[in-house]
C-alpha cells in the first residue's frame, strides 16, 4: 500500500468558481498509475512526451473543453490553464471531461478529486504557464513521479 500526502481542501472560501477567470487545474490518475504518457530524455537533453492510447483519448476530450489555453499530459497527471467564460462552475467542466474519457475507455482512470488554483494576476499566470512548459523536463523530480511516492512495502 502506498502513502500519499493528505489532501488539503484548497478552495477559496466564498469564491464563485463559475465566475469568469483563469484557473490552473491538475487532474491525477487513480493511484497515480502512469497510464497517460511516457517521458523520454534524449542524450542531447531534449525531453519528449509520448502519449499512450489513454493519453490520446484524454487529449482529444481536453481539446474539446472551452477555454483551454495551455496543458501538458504527464504519465499520471494533467496540468492545464483554463479561461472560464461560460458561467458554469469549473467542477462541471472537469466532471464532464473525466466522464467522457471514462466512457470512451470503459473504466475510470481518475482519482476522485482534482487540484485547482485561481490565477490572480498576470505574474501568477506566467508562473503557471512556465510550470506547464517545464514539467516534462523535471519529471524525475516531480512530486507525482512513482519514485517519489512513499511506499509501506518492507
Amino acid at each position: 500500500m502506498q502513502n500519499y500526502p493528505q489532501r488539503k481542501w484548497a478552495r477559496l472560501k466564498g469564491y464563485d468558481y463559475a465566475s469568469e477567470g483563469y484557473y490552473f487545474i491538475t487532474i491525477c490518475t487513480k493511484d497515480r498509475k502512469c497510464l497517460l504518457a511516457r517521458i523520454d530524455t534524449s542524450s542531447d537533453g531534449e525531453t519528449k512526451v509520448f502519449l499512450t492510447e489513454f493519453g490520446c483519448v484524454a487529449e482529444s476530450y481536453l481539446l474539446s473543453l472551452s477555454g483551454i489555453e495551455k496543458y501538458v499530459i504527464m504519465p499520471n497527471h494533467i496540468h492545464m490553464i483554463i479561461h472560464k467564460t461560460n458561467g458554469k462552475p469549473i467542477s462541471s467542466d472537469i466532471r464532464s471531461f473525466k466522464g467522457l474519457v471514462t466512457k470512451t475507455i470503459g473504466e475510470s482512470i481518475w482519482q476522485k478529486y482534482y487540484y485547482d488554483h485561481v490565477i490572480r494576476d498576470e505574474n501568477d499566470y506566467l508562473i503557471k504557464w512556465n510550470y506547464i512548459d517545464s514539467n516534462p523536463g523535471k519529471w524525475a523530480e516531480d512530486d507525482y513521479h512513482p519514485s517519489r511516492i512513499i511506499s509501506n512495502s518492507p
